[in-house]
């Protein structure tokens, strides 16, 4: 069969072979042992409903034994033949030209190049996933290649609904994860739900078909280590940058302090993924023994070098081992995935790789206590580094809410609040969101690198132009994506498909995108996907990150991404997805985001100002409620530009008035 009808075939009327399970495969770690014996046959019964009655005799004891044996069912032996990447859209079976791109963006997500743990459709985050199961994927494709522009698809956390009558200015697809009823949002609650194959954890942009590999957080860990030296008034060159985790978001890290310009020691314990990521030219240098890493990592003082170091071992051995020696960390961080701590996240010290693996899947209680005396460890080391000067920042992986949950010595004198900012309270927030700048991305669909070229001269014109007359409140935010925009294509950040990522406002948004809808109708350039991270002004509300600098008491709500989504799904997006869970755990954050597919006509110029105008703005007055001084700027400077833009503007109060009570 072709590529175009496996597709177009979705679920195999005959049983294909299992598969072997590849042990080259970077695989998900075995789940904890959660269901009972009652809601293991629930969950088959559920894993069957995919599948013809007489395959069932089949299929029943292979998917029990993967269950046993992964702690999920993941039908490895539907896994498709063909090769996963992100094709050219011209290769894709369909009617509508907008599935096809979504079909695209849907296996770029799982490309053995973009995704942690593809045989396991887990993009990254150690459990954001694309779907639960290969049927799942199947039968999804196969709708898409069936859909029309007068049809929309529903996508309820990773199983395909159903196509449905709507009408062209419609969402093509629809897409939620783990909505869950709020009292059943604990982490044990995800580890049921998905284990009985009802429920997955779609992180921020792996479950909505986003993912544009590392380059996406590439850019925000970029602008973040800029302004981290910024904030502690040095540059940095020949100083050092310390975190940890090379696994579920690639080698970001690393590769962002080589393009800020200084020293970057990342731990990673898993030593396949270290040596990936290396090979992937994201990292330098890999060290294995820690005596080593001290005398590099003076070496690379004394010289000021620009070098990323991946440290093969435990971060907590690196923070420890750097106070005993007295080595000078300015920035600090980290990001393991902390939102997922009791499931491969997050390893303990003083346990290899493999032990930790054993003991999360057999003895999960022995583990937790583990984690948590490890991260108590890592918060007195990191507590005796800030004494010394070092400027140490949560990077929004909810490392200082578990370490709270641990009993570390993590918070404020006041009891209330943490000892350390989340990076978005210092950096991101009041820099970046309150002014409208986020991660606005993009996808070319034609899979030409000259494509890519032609857009990023575009943004790059686009940019300037606009710096020419940005107020000073903004400059510096448009000099860095300038600067970022034209380094991009040396800093070979493609993984998967052709695609890129800058920080703009809406204005910056709005002009990029129209520029891109009129290279098309010339025929320079092919179609373009836009999107973005979730990761943004007003897609999420998070109150450990994203809205974390929201001081008015709200920012335990989340009207905010609701509204979102609702307004990007009326406004013209090609599909809309909100999630439950994100980069900071499950029941911790509700998060949305969109796809909107270019095509060169008046109906994509049309919808594409009215939404990005909204997506952005939305935010922004949000925050602007907030009392947030950037945002009440940028709010009112959106209402000057659009007539049509009314937004209610908060009245300060004296805080002399409110010191008399």
């Amino acid at each position: 069969m072709t590529f175009k009808e496996q597709i177009q075939q979705g679920i195999p009327t005959t049983l294909p072979n299992p598969k072997p399970y590849e042990t080259q495969i970077n695989h998900a770690p075995k789940r904890k042992e959660i269901l009972l014996d009652d809601e293991k046959k629930l969950a088959i019964r559920n894993a069957l409903r995919y599948f013809e009655p007489q395959h069932h005799a089949t299929l029943a004891p292979e998917f029990l034994a993967e269950l046993n044996t992964y702690g999920r069912i993941y039908m490895y032996r539907f896994r498709p033949d063909y090769e996963m990447k992100a094709r050219p859209i011209s290769e894709y079976p369909g009617k509508s030209e907008q599935a096809k791109a979504i079909m695209l963006m849907i296996q770029n997500n799982l490309d053995y190049a973009v995704a942690q743990h593809p045989h396991e459709l887990i993009t990254y985050g150690g459990n954001g996933a694309v779907f639960q199961n290969w049927a799942q994927y199947l039968l999804t494709m196969k709708y898409l290649s069936e859909m029309t522009d007068e049809q929309t698809l529903t996508i309820y956390s990773g199983h395909p609904m159903g196509l449905y009558p709507s009408h062209k200015d419609a969402p093509r697809v629809v897409v939620t994860n783990g909505m869950m009823i709020p009292n059943y949002s604990k982490p044990d609650d995800w580890e049921k739900f998905n284990a009985l194959g009802v429920t997955q954890y779609g992180q921020m942009t792996a479950g909505s078909y986003m993912y544009i590999g590392p380059q996406g957080i590439v850019h925000g860990t970029t602008i973040t280590v800029l302004n981290g030296f910024r904030k502690i008034k040095t540059t940095p060159t020949g100083n050092l940058f310390v975190t940890s985790g090379l696994g579920g978001m690639s080698g970001a890290q690393p590769k962002a302090g080589n393009i800020a310009g200084c020293i970057t020691v990342c731990a990673e314990v898993n030593p396949k993924i270290t040596h990936i990521r290396h090979s992937q030219g994201w990292i330098n240098e890999v060290i294995e023994n820690i005596d080593e890493l001290v005398t590099r990592v003076r070496q690379a003082k004394e010289n000021k070098e620009t070098v990323s170091i991946a440290y093969l071992g435990n971060v907590v051995d690196v923070w420890e081992k750097f106070d005993e020696e007295n080595l000078h960390i300015d920035l600090g961080s980290d990001q393991a995935s902390l939102h997922n701590p009791w499931a491969g996240g997050y390893y303990p010290v003083g346990q290899s790789f493999e032990e930790s693996n054993r003991m999360m899947a057999e003895n999960p209680e022995l583990f937790k206590q583990k984690v948590q005396q490890s991260l108590r460890r890592q918060t007195d080391a990191i507590n005796k580094h800030t004494a010394k000067g070092t400027y140490f920042f949560d990077y929004g992986n909810a490392f200082l809410l578990e370490a709270s949950r641990a009993g570390a010595n993590i918070m404020a004198a006041n009891g209330i609040d943490f000892r350390y900012p989340s990076y978005v309270q210092d950096i991101m927030g009041p820099m970046c969101f309150d002014y409208g700048f986020g991660p606005f991305r993009w996808v070319c669909t034609s899979g030409k690198p000259e494509d890519l070229q032609k857009t990023d001269d575009i943004a790059c014109q686009v940019l300037e132009e606009l710096a020419k007359t940005a107020p000073t409140e903004i400059q510096q935010q448009m000099q860095d994506n300038i600067q970022w925009i034209k380094g991009a294509q040396q800093n070979k950040l493609v993984v998967g498909s052709q695609a890129r990522i800058l920080y703009a406002d809406a204005e910056g948004r709005i002009k990029i995108a129209q520029a891109f809808n009129d290279a098309i109708a010339k025929g320079e350039i092919g179609y373009v996907v836009l999107g973005r991270d979730h990761h943004d002004v007003s897609g999420t509300d998070s109150p450990y990150r994203e809205t974390s600098n929201i001081y008015d008491g709200s920012r335990f709500t989340a009207d905010m991404a609701i509204h979102n989504v609702i307004g990007d799904g009326f406004r013209g997006a090609t599909w809309i997805s909100i999630h439950n869970g994100g980069g900071v755990g499950w029941g911790e954050v509700i998060n949305g985001g969109f796809g909107m597919v270019l095509d060169g006509s008046a109906d994509a110029s049309r919808r594409l100002e009215s939404m990005l105008f909204w997506d952005v703005n939305n935010g922004i007055s949000r925050r602007s409620w907030a009392r947030n001084e950037g945002a009440v700027f940028a709010i009112k400077r959106a209402m000057a530009t659009q007539p049509l833009l009314k937004v209610t503007i908060p009245n300060t109060v004296d805080d002399a008035i409110l010191d008399l009570l």
